[in-house]
Order: structure tokens, then sequence, then C-alpha cells
């Protein structure tokens, strides 16, 4: 079959590689260069993790996920990802963390609890005094974005597939299987739309299931007595307050210590406010505040800003309309199942299986 996919994120690149490796033949559209910076697939480095909290569903199906990027590593040769653990900080009972380890315990996740002391011999750049508990999963760590979209492109274009980079798509007709760009009208058998936050452009009637936000991530520099230690460090899931949502990625393979907070997050169109400054990478380096150390002793190297889409419910999103696929798989974990949403949305394709696929997207048993 003649394929057409929109937005070349992780989703889209994922969904090229699995229909090139069967033989279909497959044009691939990207408004911007690959990766596109403001897109969530952007960015030097993602976390990859098996606590999901109350998704449940989710716990489940990253171990599909995790087999995926294996499939992944072995066609490109090279294994972007470092096992570094992943880390949760509980600052009081019934916090974010707690929310975390309740999940590991109902899906029989391993992991290891400290003691705020215990926890702080191992990283001394925490504060045990504003510490309830920790826990330590072995099982996760980090994807290298950027290097991943590198090679999978550079696969795609040695296994024959088409890549239109710089060339935006302005609509699509859904029955027939026409892609409208900037450049040309192309007619495919197919198609597969995994645009992110722009997907409601193309399809506003969608509005009402995908809601875009804008946020940004802030690198930081910590003071010269803790780099060894972050070098060392695990990914951190949580660090506990409810109120920050916050993430942290440590400075592993030559990448920057990367602080992300869902408080940060508004809603936004799709790329709209992409040019950060320092003043936002200190508010956000300041809602981490309690359980480290010094904080306000750690620079700002820089600010990104980037473009997610949103479910109500945190699940990803999948509808098929005539010969078109619209996918999403947002709500800010999507990055981790990426492989694995390239080889069954394309299964989907070939067979045609709109509810086999939903069924895996939503993850809700």
């Amino acid at each position: 079959m003649k394929i057409g996919i929109v937005g070349a994120g992780i989703s889209g690149l994922a969904t090229a590689w699995a229909l090139t490796k069967v033989g279909h033949q497959v044009s691939l559209f990207e408004q911007g260069p690959i990766p596109y910076p403001p897109a969530a697939s952007g960015d030097q480095h993602r976390i990859i993790r098996r606590g999901y909290g109350s998704l449940d569903g989710y716990a489940r199906t990253i171990s599909d996920g995790f087999a995926a990027w294996d499939r992944l590593w072995d066609d490109l040769g090279a294994e972007h990802y470092r096992k570094t653990g992943v880390l949760c900080l509980s600052q009081f009972p019934g916090d974010e963390a707690d929310y975390y380890t309740q999940g590991y315990e109902r899906t029989g996740t391993p992991y290891s609890r400290f003691t705020p002391n215990e926890a702080a011999e191992r990283y001394p750049f925490l504060d045990p005094t504003n510490l309830h508990y920790v826990t330590y999963a072995d099982d996760g760590g980090v994807l290298f974005c950027e290097r991943i979209a590198r090679d999978m492109l550079a696969w795609l274009q040695r296994s024959g597939a088409a890549i239109h980079e710089h060339e935006a798509v302005t609509g699509i007709d859904t029955a027939s299987g026409l892609i409208r760009t900037t450049q040309r009208d192309a007619a495919f058998d197919q198609v597969v739309v995994t645009a992110g936050a722009w997907t409601t452009e193309l399809f506003p009637a969608l509005a009402d299931s995908l809601t875009s936000y804008r946020t940004a991530v802030v690198y930081l520099t910590p003071p010269p007595r803790y780099a060894e230690a972050w070098a060392e460090a695990p990914a951190f899931l949580s660090v506990g307050a409810d109120d920050i949502d916050g993430y942290i990625l440590p400075p592993v393979d030559g990448t920057g210590l990367k602080f992300g907070a869902g408080r940060n997050k508004r809603q936004a169109p799709a790329g709209a406010d992409q040019v950060p400054d320092e003043a936002e990478g200190i508010m956000i380096r300041d809602y981490f505040g309690k359980p480290f150390r010094d904080l306000d002793q750690y620079s700002v190297d820089r600010v990104r800003s980037c473009a997610y889409t949103f479910t109500s419910d945190l699940h990803f999103f999948g509808r098929r309309m005539g010969k078109t696929w619209v996918i999403s798989a947002c709500s800010g974990h999507g990055y981790k199942f990426g492989a694995a949403v390239g080889e069954h949305v394309a299964r989907a394709v070939e067979n045609g299986d709109e509810t086999a696929l939903l069924t895996w997207l939503e993850a809700r048993d």
C-alpha cells in the first residue's frame, strides 16, 4: 500500500518504521526539521518507567513498550536508552509519590523503599528533613530522543521511505486519502495522522477530545559539590508535592540535568509562545524547592518550550475516519510507548482492526 504519515514525532517515525519493514510504500510529512523542536518528541531525553499511579493498564502495557524498543535498537544497530532506575520522593502521607507507590503494589512492580536519611546518604543533594520516604524502581531510565530521531530518519531513508521535511500539511480528505501540503497534493491508500498538538488544526472537530498545551522544561547546572552525585542519579518520576507534577532527568551520556513540571503547562494553540526566558526557568526550578538542598544555587543553562496534546482522562486517543487514522499517544506519557505505538498502528492499517488498536491505545484494563 501507499501510506502517507503526517507528523514525524516518535509516533510518526515509529509507524513509518513498522510499515516500511513489511514492504509498504511510506511517505512521511513534517512541517519542520526532524526532530521538530517545538513538538513533544523533541528535546534531549525522556523518561521511561513502570510507575503509572492509577493508570494500571499502562503500567502493564509498558512491557510491550520495552520490547518494541529492543526491536528498534536491533534495526538501528544502536541502543539509545540508559537504564538509570527511577526514584519517587514522598514528602507527606497521601501525596503524589504515595499514589505511585500504591500503583507499584497493585501491579506487582518491584521497588525498594528508603528512609529519608538512607536516601540522603545515597543522593547527597536531597534534604532528608523534608522527606517522608523514597522509593527506587530498578526497571526504567532515560530515552535519548534526538539520537532516536536521527537514527530512525537515517534508517527510513536507507529503506526507501520518502521523507518530506519542511512541508506542512494543510488539509486531508479522509474519504479519499488525499493529503494537501504547501508543495503538493498526494493520494494514498491509507493516511496516518500523528501530528501531536497540531492535530486539531487539521481536524477542529476533535477539539472535544484533544486539548493542546504549551509547557517548558529547564536545564540546570548544580553546584560543583553535587555534580558527581547527579551524574550517577536515577530519573525522578515524582517529587511528592501534588501541585507540582514534577519530574527530573539526570545528566547522563552528554545530556543536561532536566527539570519539568506539569504545573507549568497551560492551554494554548500548538506552537504558541515558543521562546521561553530564564525567568521561567527559575520559576520551574523553584517549584521543586523542599526536597533538595541548595536549589537556589542551581544555575539555568537553558529553557525549552514544547507542545503536547492531552485527553481529559490521560489515556491515548485513536480514531478512524474513512481512509485516515488519527492517533494521539498523548497526555505527557506517550514517548515511552513510541516504538510500540508504531507497531500497533501499522498492524491496524494492514488489517483494518480499529477495535484492537483502540483497546491497546487506551489500556483501560
